[in-house]
């Protein structure tokens, strides 16, 4: 049965700053480079001309990083393809539709997000990406431990994006 989660996390920039780092090629390889995968890949990045956004990754473990309770039910190495479609920015905000793949497993991610404009607690503008994520793992029995550690997961990974793109943009701007 598929789970669930909400989370969100706050940036030290507006909405068109993290909308800007996303639309770098830059900004993606170097993530890419820091994210903690053996292997990934920047296989897609558009920006439209109204300034829609869509960007396919594809980050790979190799199976002797794998937990056990995901290594019994995937042999060989274990990529991810991520894909974001983020909406041109309107009234301070952006919306993105991500999904996530696993190829040759019974597993997938589904989410919506939203990045919007807040003020910080010293009442400067920054920004809010709220997420929703959906993960369904297909295999009986384990499928929900299996998307549980899967869920946790992702609270890690927006935590650490956030960190990178928050220095980034402080770098960068």
């Amino acid at each position: 049965m598929p789970r669930s989660f909400d989370m969100a996390t706050e940036y030290g920039g507006t909405v068109e700053d993290v909308h800007r780092a996303f639309s770098d090629e830059d900004y993606w390889q170097i993530r890419l480079d820091d994210s903690g995968a053996d292997y990934a890949t920047l296989d897609e990045l558009t920006v439209d001309d109204a300034g829609g956004l869509r960007i396919r990754t594809t980050q790979t473990l190799r199976a002797d990083r794998l937990p056990g309770i995901v290594s019994q039910f995937h042999r060989g190495d274990l990529s991810l393809v991520r894909e974001e479609i983020w909406t041109p920015i309107s009234n301070r905000r952006s919306t993105a539709r991500v999904t996530g793949s696993i190829p040759g497993a019974p597993a997938s991610l589904t989410g919506d997000a939203v990045l919007s404009s807040v003020a910080d607690s010293a009442g400067a503008i920054a920004s809010r990406l709220a997420f929703t994520a959906t993960v369904e793992v297909r295999v009986p029995l384990v499928g929900g431990k299996i998307e549980n550690f899967i869920g946790s997961q992702l609270v890690e990974l927006l935590i650490a994006e956030q960190r990178f793109t928050t220095v980034w943009i402080t770098e960068n701007s």
